[in-house]
């Protein structure tokens, strides 16, 4: 398998320039979140040579191929299998009090979405899976066959942001009264059958239902809503966070959790700004920074992406 032909990463050149900063001050060590292939960990480790890696990764496919890929550095590196809402856990094991960098690379991974036989993709038929993580419990199949009517509704609504969310519980809970959801094809077959052609006609009607069914299964958000936290109080001063996020529930999570780190604590109205009241971290960049049109020719992953970061002023107290 040659790795570089399925997997670009996105914002390279990007992301090494906003980690660079932090990233040359001597022993410094980087948390990679999202390991996956290890393509941009791979730029970090040989642009500085006196980097430490920390990467973390809930796919034994994915680390399996990451420790083969950074070989040249294996006395450089330590590679955990966890979730990254366990960051802590994984720098508490390692001795690790502190970091200079923390990157996250969010979504389903090109290794995900380019092994057929894990069903996260709607265009091609599969087993109903979709872990990110092949030695957790809850699979796509599960939820279907399990979840209720308006469990089913509230997933599609909430983490699909699925118009048609009612619909397709409800076409879902009587297909599955007469048989078991086993594979990606019946699903689709069961959403197109329900979905009005006008409606057919602005886009796939399985991309949201399958997004949400995966965010449900590896518990993205919930996951994410733990680990930006985690991350920022794992930054030393001048540390920096670089996150990368695909769809807008991920990149709200991430806006509130920088915002609510880089603004003042001090009342309305204060005369002076005290030290304890100014910002823990500034943003790097105004807003989410988007890929140009070339990456976006070049990379089509990088179409959606939203890229934030922050650098760290202070601590508390």
């Amino acid at each position: 398998m040659n790795i570089d032909e399925i997997h670009t990463p996105v914002l390279l050149e990007r992301c090494v320039e906003l980690l660079a900063p932090a990233l040359d001050q001597p022993g410094a060590v980087l948390v990679d979140a999202t390991l996956g292939m290890a393509g941009h960990s791979e730029a970090f480790l040989t642009r500085f040579p006196g980097l430490t890696l920390v990467g973390l990764d809930r796919d034994l496919e994915a680390l399996s191929i990451a420790e083969e890929r950074l070989k040249p550095f294996r006395d450089r590196i330590h590679l955990v299998h966890t979730v990254y809402d366990g960051i802590q856990d994984a720098l508490d094991t390692l001795g690790i009090e502190e970091v200079q960098g923390v990157f996250f690379d969010l979504g389903v991974s090109s290794l995900q979405l380019d092994r057929v036989e894990r069903g996260f993709s709607y265009s091609k038929d599969a087993p109903l899976d979709m872990r990110m993580d092949n030695t957790s419990d809850l699979t796509a199949e599960k939820i279907l066959a399990t979840y209720s009517e308006s469990e089913l509704r509230r997933i599609f609504h909430e983490y699909g942001e699925e118009k048609l969310a009612a619909r397709y519980a409800k076409a879902i809970v009587e297909a599955r009264a007469t048989a078991p959801l086993l594979r990606s094809a019946e699903l689709v077959a069961i959403l197109t059958k329900v979905t009005p052609v006008v409606v057919q006609r602005t886009g796939h009607p399985a991309k949201r239902v399958f997004q949400a069914l995966r965010i449900e299964v590896n518990q993205e958000l919930s996951v994410l809503e733990r680990a930006i936290p985690a991350a920022l109080d794992a930054v030393a001063v001048h540390g920096r966070i670089v996150v990368e996020a695909y769809q807008s529930l991920e990149d709200r999570i991430v806006k509130k959790a920088l915002a609510r780190v880089s603004t003042s604590s001090a009342p309305a109205g204060l005369p002076i700004e005290l030290p304890e009241h100014k910002p823990l971290f500034t943003q790097l960049i105004r807003g989410a920074e988007l890929a140009s049109e070339e990456e976006k020719a070049r990379n089509p992953r990088a179409t959606s992406v939203r890229l934030r970061a922050a650098e760290r002023l202070r601590r508390a107290g």
